[in-house]
């Protein structure tokens, strides 16, 4: 029996981009769909995270246009996340796999096919990874790469070079239910929900069209944000430079004790002031982290929506 599958494809202003990228996808559904190897009730759906462009009306014309293409639109902007999980939410109980990707036409849409074949072949998750960054410019490509170095030291688990492109089975999305957490950073949470996977690797292309939407602030916060959702090594971290600054310090009181009884003299106003000064920097920093922490702690225990679907294109209300 074909798979039936849905390609989840979150919008942000991407009034520029839409109009070049969604015949592409369309295109490669067909293709997937004449070999057979997805079921023609197959859908595009693109999720609108509260644009104040023209993307929602271009999706609606989409979905008049042609029903493969439904739509469903979130009442304010959410995220990439809160969006991503909105349209795997949705397509859950419509399908048997998703595909979620960017509407950029930067990931390689041509892999879909590998990734439905992995899926046949009995896996449950495949990540489309990126095999270079040629197209980056270098300060770009060192960010990103430092950005996945960086989330795996903190220990926060993320495929390397892997952003959003992946397909993901309806038994592994239903796993996702029991996931209540507000603050979310899916690119951690798949592979800490497990089940088989592997990956297809693919060249990274340039934006088609409009500008990127994750600059370098949006990508600290989402490193920050990843790491704090699944990690509790930067609170360790404190601790045990808080241990090792005690020593130092308790070491200092020694060395002035006995230089005090020897007659030595203690150095002065200058190395005290610095002392002072390293020591609230550390203690605001750390409390900056613990603030952090205890942050996310308020709003998980609120228990706010991820999300609210403010409106759905007419065929998305009549599928499955």
């Amino acid at each position: 029996m074909k798979p039936t599958l849905y390609i989840v494809i979150p919008c942000y202003n991407e009034e520029e981009v839409l109009p070049i990228t969604a015949p592409e996808f369309l295109k490669e559904l067909q293709h997937l769909q004449n070999e057979g190897l997805v079921s023609n009730k197959s859908r595009i759906m693109f999720v609108n995270d509260g644009s104040n462009d023209s993307t929602w009306d271009i999706i609606k014309r989409l979905s008049h246009e042609n029903p493969s293409f439904v739509g469903i639109s979130q009442s304010r902007n959410r995220g990439h996340q809160s969006s991503l999980l909105a349209g795997l939410n949705e397509a859950t109980d419509k399908c048997d796999i998703t595909i979620s990707i960017d509407c950029d036409g930067q990931d390689d849409i041509t892999v879909m096919e590998d990734m439905v074949k992995k899926y046949l072949e009995g896996n449950e998750v495949v990540y489309g990874v990126r095999n270079n960054r040629d197209t980056d410019s270098a300060f770009k490509r060192t960010t990103a790469q430092g950005f996945y170095k960086f989330l795996n030291f903190m220990g926060a688990e993320v495929v390397y070079n892997h952003a959003d492109y992946r397909l993901i089975s309806a038994r592994v999305l239903k796993e996702f239910a029991d996931f209540k957490e507000v603050n979310l950073f899916l690119r951690g949470l798949v592979p800490f929900v497990g089940f088989s996977s592997t990956s297809v690797y693919y060249a990274r292309r340039e934006r088609q069209a409009g500008k990127s939407h994750y600059p370098l602030r949006k990508m600290l916060a989402l490193a920050f944000d990843g790491i704090t959702s699944l990690s509790i090594k930067p609170l360790r971290m404190i601790s045990f430079l808080g241990i090792i600054i005690s020593l130092i310090s308790f070491i200092g009181v020694i060395w002035a004790v006995i230089m005090h009884l020897t007659g030595g003299t203690v150095a002065g106003w200058a190395s005290t002031v610095s002392v002072v000064c390293f020591m609230g920097g550390i203690q605001l920093i750390s409390l900056g982290v613990i603030g952090e922490y205890i942050g996310k702690i308020y709003m998980e225990v609120k228990h706010r929506p991820r999300f609210i679907i403010s409106e759905r294109t007419d065929n998305s209300d009549s599928e499955g």
